[in-house]
């Protein structure tokens, strides 16, 4: 498994243009969420749904990562799956639907993006950066508080 520090390197080459980087501000979170929508509609016995599973897994990735940065990166993942749970009781017959608009939306935002940006994406080369840009942006936010990643 390669570094933190070197995805995100190679991650951040392709996200320099300030419009692309607020772009990603709202746009990745969205897409994690409308993921973790998606996957909390299909039940599991043992977990709840495969959003709470997959959450797990992801978790122990973020902490093969970095010691402390997982720890943030569940915290925005419990706060989907609470807005998941919101949304399943108050949207039940919409949720599909909901899920759906926004992920295709964020994901038009995503590409529009990189087309400002000049550079193509960086989950094209590996789809390792799919998982990186969660982990970017917490970083920054880490950075910003004076959090140790």
């Amino acid at each position: 498994m390669r570094p933190l520090s070197s995805l995100l390197q190679e991650y951040s080459e392709s996200h320099q243009h300030p419009q692309n980087i607020r772009i990603h501000w709202i746009c990745v979170p969205l897409i994690f969420l409308s993921i973790t929508g998606f996957l909390f509609l299909i039940e599991l016995p043992a977990f709840g749904n495969l959003a709470i599973l997959t959450l797990l897994l992801l978790t122990i990735y973020y902490v093969l990562l970095s010691k402390t940065l997982w720890v943030g990166l569940l915290a925005w993942g419990m706060v989907c799956l609470f807005i998941d749970f919101y949304l399943h009781l108050h949207f039940y017959e919409d949720r599909f639907t909901l899920f759906g608009t926004v992920f295709v939306g964020a994901w038009i935002g995503q590409f529009f993006g990189h087309k400002i940006e000049g550079k193509k994406p960086s989950f094209l080369k590996d789809l390792q950066f799919l998982l990186i840009g969660p982990a970017w942006l917490m970083v920054k936010l880490y950075r910003k508080a004076g959090i140790p990643v």
